[in-house]
């Protein structure tokens, strides 16, 4: 990777020299440290957090970022950091490959049971609606005269 591709780097903002950098941002509140750490999104774990969760080898982990099949946020070093969301997709994709699907397969697996999952959820907000206008309609739609 050369230096210019690696994350975090700061090559300034257009008309700014290069190797401007950005203002430190203040040090985040103790409420705010622990919202993000609630947020399944927030990359808290290095690869080797990660790997000892997941009970996999790091090179598990790298082969799925290499793929393409999971990205994981890189701190201003370079160093890969994850998710609760990503950690869920690592053991799903790695009980696919246990039961000896490849990779792609598993992802397309990942991605179908994810879309089944969202058109569950809308049948059962469409239900929970229809049901309540039907709540909402009055007893005898002939007392309209």
């Amino acid at each position: 990777m050369a230096s210019s591709d690696r994350p975090g780097r700061d090559d300034g903002a257009p008309g700014e020299p290069a190797g401007a950098t950005a203002p430190v941002p203040a040090a985040p509140s103790a409420a705010d440290a622990v919202r993000r750490l609630d947020d399944p999104d927030y990359p808290a774990l290095t690869m080797s957090q990660a790997a000892a969760l997941l009970g996999v080898q790091a090179a598990f982990l790298r082969s799925l970022d290499g793929s393409g099949a999971l990205s994981p946020h890189r701190s201003p070093g370079g160093h890969r950091r994850y998710s609760r969301h990503q950690l869920v997709l690592a053991a799903r994709l790695r009980g696919l490959l246990d039961e000896g699907h490849p990779l792609a397969s598993a992802e397309v697996i990942v991605g179908l049971q994810d879309q089944l999952a969202d058109a569950r959820a809308d049948g059962d907000r469409l239900r929970d609606a229809v049901a309540r206008l039907r709540d909402e309609l009055p007893e005898d739609p002939t007392d309209d005269a």
